[in-house]
Parts: structure tokens; C-alpha cells; sequence
């Protein structure tokens, strides 16, 4: 539950930071420049495009250059305007590092290379790592209940929080696919599903939050509890999909409840007596640090490694250990459970 918090606070942050950070990139004379004449010649110094060839109408000669392409490649999408900005800011950060300039942003976003016409590999492929930890760590969980710890004559477990971390691992690797897709290429849907599949996140991690720290056990008042919560992120993400999105509101959403959970699990930390809380305080500690890293924004390291692409690299630790206190917090009930049926 602290690495819920953890994840849904630099969710937020990362909103955060897309907003505030103005692109000097894209003031630059020389790079509105380079990309005007891109556009009408197709191309930039020795490297041209051929779907940058337009007819009268504007449309590209064909048909969208892409269909024109192998089926494994029509992915990316890519078309005139977005292959003209990103060899014009390759071309134009050059000529800034042979002047002894630091990086700017473009478009909101650092100077990437591509690879495959991935936008950002290296925080693509550790998205993805993430993925692959969250289900490791939801599968060792259900083998942990259902085929190492004692069942209930029903064959249902004794731990009341199954069913809770069972929506929790789901929806945690269905945030990081839409990352991993978001990084890929960012284009508005993908936006979109990477910042709605973000929020669902953080929405059921505050729902968790509650109901785990104040041992919330009756179903009657776990609905009670969840309803209203749920009825706002399902408001929030409809809104965000379909009205406007506001990165703004976004934010001030995510932090509120983000902070929220903060302080619950900082709180039940500190007073339980659950034998491996330090793991949930190594979680904390560390989560939190991490998070420094979507505030200290710094430009990628050879066009590929930036502070954001570090950040997910730290995740990979923190959700094994994560699921590590998950597992034992399942064992520390059943014992308790176990002891009070005997």
C-alpha cells in the first residue's frame, strides 16, 4: 500500500511536471524555421521523407505514408509534421551542443532519440520491467493463497483482503502497459489511456488505503466506503476522456488523493505492530526519494536516460519488496485468523 501511494503520487507529479515546464525548443527561430522549410520540401539537410509529398489538396501523395509501409511497421504513425519536428530538433540540438548549449525541451518533452520508432526506449523497456514485476508478484501471491496457506472449508481464503489485491494487481499492470504504450508513441489516445489508467490506479489505491488501514471487513460498509470514491475517479476519467483534458484539474485530483493515502499509511506505519512493517517503511522512505526525480527534471543522458526513465528503474525494487510485505500481510492474517478458529 505504500508503493500505491508511491506510484500514484509520481503519476501526479509527472502530470505536474508536463504542465509546468514551458519548451524552449519550440520558440527557437532556427527550429521553426527548419520546420517550415521541412514541410515544403520534405526534408531536413541530407535526409528526406517521401510522405512529406503532398498533392493540391494537402493530402499525402497515396495515401498516409504509413499504410504505404510493412504491416509490422504501420504502428508508429508517424507522419510529415512529426518526422519534420523530431529530425529538425535532432538537427537543431547538434548545432546547440557544438556551441556548448544544454538541451532544451521541445513540444513539452526532451530530445529523444528514437529506436524503431520507439519515442523513449529505455523508459519503454523499463515500463515494461514494472509490468513484468507486478505480475510476478501478483501470481506468487495467488499461488502463496490459494496452494501454501490453509483455505476455508468453502475453499475461499482466510485473508479478507484477496479480493482487494486481486483488483489492485491488475489494474497496477494495466498502468504500466498504457505507460509503456504512452512512451512508445504519444499521441492523444495514448495520452489519454496512460493518464485514465494512471488515475483508476491512484482512485483504488485510496479505496485500499482506507479499508486495509482501518480494517475494513464488513462488505456493506466496504461499499459504503468504495461508491462514492469510485462514482468521482469514473466522473474524473469521463471527463478527462470526453469533455477536456485539463491538466491542471488532473493534477490537483491526483495529488489530493495521492497525499491522502500518504498519510494514512504514514500514520498505520507508525502504530501497527505488523512484523514486517519496516519493509513498508523501506517502501515509504525510498518512494518518496524517488519521487525527487520528477521534480529535479534532467535532460536524458546520450538522448535516452532521463530522470523519469531512472524513476521507473527504481520502481522495479520497490514493487518486489512491495509484494514481498503484500505476501506476508496475507500470512500475518491467516495465522490470526487461523489461531481464533482453533
Amino acid at each position: 500500500m505504500a508503493q500505491c501511494h508511491w506510484i500514484a503520487l509520481s503519476f501526479a507529479l509527472s502530470f505536474l511536471v508536463r504542465v509546468l515546464n514551458a519548451s524552449a525548443g519550440d520558440s527557437d527561430p532556427l527550429y521553426k524555421a527548419c520546420i517550415e522549410q521541412c514541410e515544403k520540401t520534405g526534408c531536413v539537410g541530407d535526409k528526406c521523407f517521401q510522405h512529406c509529398k503532398l498533392s493540391s489538396d494537402g493530402n499525402p501523395i497515396g495515401g498516409p505514408w504509413y499504410l504505404q509501409e510493412p504491416l509490422y511497421l504501420r504502428w508508429k504513425q508517424w507522419d510529415c509534421r512529426s518526422d519534420c519536428r523530431y529530425h529538425c530538433m535532432l538537427a537543431r540540438e547538434e548545432e546547440r551542443e557544438e556551441l556548448g548549449d544544454k538541451p532544451v525541451k521541445y513540444h513539452g518533452k526532451w530530445p529523444f532519440r528514437r529506436v524503431y520508432g520507439i519515442q523513449e526506449p529505455v523508459s519503454v523497456a523499463l515500463a515494461t520491467l514494472n509490468l513484468a514485476m507486478q505480475f510476478h508478484g501478483w501470481v506468487s501471491f495467488l499461488i502463496l493463497l490459494y496452494y501454501k496457506l490453509p483455505l476455508r472449508p468453502d475453499k475461499k481464503t482466510f485473508y479478507e483482503y484477496t479480493g482487494l489485491w486481486h483488483i489492485y494487481g491488475i489494474l497496477a499492470m494495466n498502468a504500466w502497459f498504457w505507460n509503456a504504450v504512452f512512451h512508445s508513441r504519444d499521441v492523444d489516445l495514448t495520452e489519454k489511456l496512460d493518464y485514465s489508467s494512471g488515475v483508476a490506479l491512484l482512485g483504488f489505491t485510496l479505496i485500499l488505503a482506507i479499508l486495509r488501514a482501518f480494517n475494513v471487513r464488513d462488505e456493506a460498509a466496504r461499499v459504503m466506503i468504495a461508491a462514492p470514491l469510485m462514482a468521482f475517479v469514473t466522473t474524473h476519467i469521463l471527463y478527462l476522456n470526453f469533455y477536456k483534458l485539463d491538466y491542471g484539474l488532473n493534477m490537483k485530483v491526483c495529488l489530493t488523493m495521492g497525499i491522502a493515502q500518504l498519510l494514512l499509511w504514514t500514520v498505520w506505519a507508525g502504530v501497527t505492530h505488523h512484523p514486517s512493517r519496516w519493509k513498508l517503511w523501506v517502501v515509504v522512505v525510498g518512494g518518496a526519494l524517488a519521487m525527487f526525480l520528477e521534480i529535479y527534471d534532467f535532460p536524458p543522458y546520450w538522448g535516452f536516460v532521463d530522470a523519469h526513465a531512472v524513476w521507473h528503474a527504481l520502481a522495479i525494487p520497490f514493487t518486489y519488496l512491495w509484494w514481498s510485505f503484500v505476501k506476508d500481510d496475507s500470512e500475518f492474517r491467516t495465522s490470526a485468523l487461523m489461531k481464533k478458529v482453533k
